[in-house]
């Protein structure tokens, strides 16, 4: 099983699969390195496709250090798989949290992506639901500690948008649901805090936004309300990017339609190639 040591001392778990032009792939919250698992399937025999574990994330390390968890980390941790990879840039996929990781590694290090498919983000981001979202991210951090994740599991996965899943491939869905159970409560609760409380606003970037220069595919569904209105917003100001807005759909769009979310990225990994 490879690793690879973070300049923090902290071990990353990762995997590789396929040949050909390397395509990254950065996690949500709720799930870890096998929610790419249809995408890895269908890409592997054209790309080589590398997931991880984010930190707080077993096998990869648990620290326990509350300051080894934040938003400039999460891209410092894809830079250290692309560098385990022997990669010098990648095209980065992300979805939810992954997904402003990737965003924040095109702005922080557009040297090192060859393209941006950024997923599902924006939960929280706007000035109104800001305050809201960070109450809610401090009390899951609370009820993992106190709780434990498989307690946590049976109320945060069936949140609204992660239902239309169960909709459409019960199977799937409950799978979901058992990685989402299995998480480090102490690490779910450090990330919570750190990386999803503690994030800037996507909307006090859009100077930086404005002058990404990165061929970028935005993805959402059309029924995760809170993603959508940032997506939007995010469309309209980074300088040629693209959005697919897929129908009755919610946030694990990746999974809900496999087939869909994998033909969109393959044109965009592509067209960003050619």
């Amino acid at each position: 099983m490879p690793y690879t040591l973070t300049d923090d001392g902290v071990r990353l778990h990762w995997e590789e699969t396929g040949q050909g032009p390397p395509v990254l792939f950065v996690h949500e919250f709720g799930g870890d390195h096998r929610s790419w698992a249809p995408q890895v399937a269908r890409l592997r025999d054209r790309f080589r496709c590398l997931v991880f574990d984010a930190r707080g994330y077993p096998p990869s390390d648990v620290p326990r250090d509350p300051g080894a968890y934040s938003q400039q980390r999460a891209v410092a941790d894809v830079l250290a798989v692309l560098d385990a990879a022997g990669e010098d840039d990648a095209h980065v996929v992300g979805n939810s949290m992954g997904g402003f990781a990737t965003l924040h590694t095109g702005l922080r290090r557009p040297d090192r992506v060859r393209s941006l498919t950024v997923a599902g983000c924006g939960y929280g981001a706007h000035p109104d639901d800001a305050a809201a979202f960070r109450t809610d991210a401090l009390d899951l951090a609370d009820r993992y500690e106190r709780d434990g994740a498989a307690a946590v599991a049976r109320d945060y996965g069936v949140r609204p948008a992660r239902l239309q899943l169960r909709h459409k491939d019960p199977a799937a869905f409950d799978e979901h649901l058992r990685v989402l159970a299995e998480h480090d409560a102490a690490g779910a609760a450090a990330t919570m805090r750190g990386v999803q409380a503690a994030r800037p606003s996507l909307y006090d970037l859009t100077g930086e936004l404005a002058g990404l220069r990165v061929p970028t595919l935005f993805v959402v569904g059309d029924e995760d309300e809170h993603a959508l209105r940032a997506t939007l917003m995010l469309r309209r100001t980074v300088p040629g990017s693209g959005l697919a807005v897929l129908p009755r759909s919610g946030h694990l769009t990746n999974l809900e339609e496999p087939e869909l979310f994998t033909a969109l990225l393959a044109a965009h990994l592509t067209e960003a190639s050619g």
